[in-house]
């Protein structure tokens, strides 16, 4: 599994792989293997059933207002027409 991660983050051939993952054609022929088997997909699907939502919250205190979006001294600049007829 190492190998194929290997070869998808670095868009290098396969007879490229380190010899730390074995023999580039042993892991293309299980990569294959694979494939054809549908492994790939399976793994997906178990993955993805039940989403752990964890990382996907936002938290306020890492997300910064720009300093004129917080109301700011100086305030609306143009004023509404119907401020200046009452006046």
């Amino acid at each position: 599994m190492e190998a194929v991660l290997w070869i998808v983050r670095t868009g290098s051939p396969w007879r490229d792989l380190p010899a730390m993952f074995g023999n580039w054609s042993t892991a293309f022929r299980r990569f294959r293997d694979w494939r054809e088997a549908d492994i790939f997909k399976r793994i997906f699907d178990v993955l993805s059933e039940e989403p752990d939502m964890e990382y996907a919250m936002v938290d306020a205190t890492i997300v910064k207002v720009h300093r004129h979006g917080q109301g700011a001294k100086g305030g609306l600049r143009a004023r509404p027409l119907v401020a200046q007829k009452a006046a």
